[in-house]
């Protein structure tokens, strides 16, 4: 079935570090926010790493990565998707990252997973001129990564917020 991306980047000027999905699930588009499923640890995972308090709300979730210079969004602006599968997608057609990094101060770009980094060089990477970072998915499907395991993994976001702040 084919699904269109319906909502906006996260971003501001002051944004540093871009995290890139692949395309939001189900749930995601029903609530038309980032990572909506209950199961996704994303929200958890960054409220962790930022050591704030796990954000509910979407002006909350915002707010929280604003504050430290996150934004996010997807790579794929719309596709064929079974369901939430990402091994299902096909006919992608991606986001414009390279004009979101035009207007921006993006310095890096990490990508949520596999196949977000996949996509993102294949269809993106070119003008963007910029690498992705490539970080274990957040998704309850990568059940391979405890919580534990994620933070020390993800915690290189923390380690560019820090280095944000000294500039």
């Amino acid at each position: 079935m084919r699904v269109a991306h319906t909502f906006e980047p996260v971003c501001d000027e002051k944004s540093r570090i871009l995290i890139l999905g692949t395309f939001p699930s189900v749930k995601s588009r029903e609530n038309a926010f980032y990572y909506g499923h209950p199961q996704n640890r994303f929200w958890k995972l960054l409220a962790a790493l930022l050591e704030e308090e796990t954000p509910s709300s979407m002006e909350e979730k915002k707010t929280m990565l604003l504050k430290h210079g996150i934004a996010i969004w997807d790579v794929i602006s719309s596709c064929d998707i079974e369901g939430s599968s990402d091994s299902s997608i096909k006919n992608v057609e991606a986001n414009d990252i390279a004009g979101l990094l035009a207007v921006g101060h993006i310095e890096k770009i990490y990508g949520n997973g596999d196949k977000a980094c996949r996509l993102y060089d294949k269809f993106c990477k070119e003008k963007a001129k910029k690498e992705i970072i490539r970080l274990p998915s957040t998704s309850p499907a990568n059940a391979a990564f405890s919580m534990e395991k994620l933070l020390e993994c993800w915690k290189v976001i923390k380690d560019s917020d820090t280095e944000t702040e000294k500039k």
